[in-house]
């Protein structure tokens, strides 16, 4: 059964975090750590923060886009403490 929605991940290497969609977060997390993802290859392990789970795919792919636009820690920490989108405060 899919489990669609946005995940935030951070880094244990150098703290950053790294915001992505999926519709199997478990496999996702392992693909991350496994090396399978280029954009994140090279700051493994990744731990998960938080997941919001989202209606369907196409959902989840456009809060993450709409989460990615805000670019800014702050405002990453308050979703992660929060676990709710800013635009749903």
């Amino acid at each position: 059964m899919a489990n669609f929605g946005v995940y935030i991940l951070e880094s244990i290497k150098n703290n950053r975090y790294y915001v992505g969609s999926t519709d199997n977060v478990f496999r996702r997390i392992q693909e991350h750590n496994a090396g399978r993802v280029s954009s994140t290859k090279n700051t493994r392990p990744w731990i998960i923060k938080v997941f919001i789970e989202c209606a369907d795919l196409s959902d989840a792919r456009s809060s993450e886009y709409r989460l990615k636009k805000y670019k800014r820690k702050d405002i990453l920490k308050k979703v992660i403490q929060d676990k709710i989108f800013p635009w749903n405060y």
